[in-house]
């Protein structure tokens, strides 16, 4: 069994992590605000986010983009301030926006779900907001999407189904719409949450009901875990100089409330021998 090692601890609940330039950056949804992390643990406050941070990712020029939930707002960080870029409300369709991945040409694709109405569990959508900020809906139906990632030929769009406990692919058609929904891996009993894609093809993705992280190939086969013990596993990435560090975000419970008063929520890491590959 890998030793996890603790790279940041004290958080609220940690998610949406991407490595970047040299650091992990990483949304506190409950603390609302984004951290960048270095190697040695040491944290910068990039941005404060008031209706919670989630999603993140990058413009073509560099300028960061940050999912703002509980607003359903999309923000660009211009000169260290959160600012406006879209409005996602009316594509929610009654969701909150949610995880996001940015393509090579600065397309943001962004999971919507109903983090209030955990029993009906009613689907959602997924969207796309352009470099110019208009908004599409790319694809409906969705039961909670989460954790998309993009494989390195910029071809296909893998995004977890939370409730529905499998992982969806989608073929990125011109100009950014998707196409082509089929089911990548069935992952019954393990309800996938964030995801990371690696350089053999196969995804890392948390387990947020099973305290771990497995890497699953196409078709849904297992081909190794990591344990975080007690503690619930929510996002995942792969970063590091390599690309062969995996970052877990660990937290001992999702309720805001207990969350932001315990601030139990840490960035776990190990080392895996296949580094990433893709966005995401």
């Amino acid at each position: 069994m890998r030793s996890l090692d603790t790279l940041i601890d004290g958080g609220a609940f940690f998610e949406g992590p991407r490595w970047h330039d040299g650091r992990l950056w990483v949304s506190d949804f409950w603390r609302h605000h984004v951290l960048a992390v270095a190697p040695d643990g040491s944290a910068e406050t990039v941005a404060e986010v008031p209706g919670s941070p989630s999603g993140i990712g990058w413009l073509p020029d560099g300028t960061p983009l940050i999912v703002s939930m509980m607003d359903n707002t999309l923000l660009k960080l211009v000169d260290g301030e959160p600012v406006p870029f879209a409005d996602l409300s009316e594509a929610a369709a009654g969701g909150a926006a949610n995880d996001m991945v940015v393509d090579a040409a600065g397309r943001a694709y962004i999971g919507c779900c109903d983090v209030m109405n955990w029993d009906a569990r009613p689907a959602t959508n997924l969207v796309r907001v352009d470099p110019d900020g208009s908004v599409t809906v790319v694809a409906e139906g969705m039961s909670f999407p989460n954790g998309p990632a993009i494989t390195p030929d910029g071809a296909t769009l893998i995004i977890a189904e939370s409730w529905a406990e499998r992982l969806t692919a989608f073929d990125i058609g011109p100009g950014g719409a998707l196409d082509g929904r089929r089911v990548w891996a069935h992952v019954p009993g393990s309800p996938p949450d964030g995801i990371a894609l690696d350089a053999e093809g196969a995804v890392w993705m948390a387990d947020a009901g099973g305290n771990r992280a497995v890497r699953v190939r196409e078709g849904g086969e297992i081909l190794d875990e990591v344990s975080a013990g007690d503690l619930g596993v929510f996002a995942c990435a792969l970063g590091g100089e390599d690309g062969r560090t995996l970052f877990l975000c660990a937290a001992p419970t999702y309720d805001p409330e207990q969350a932001a008063r315990i601030r139990q929520g840490r960035v776990l890491t190990c080392r895996v021998p296949v580094p990433h590959a893709g966005r995401g």
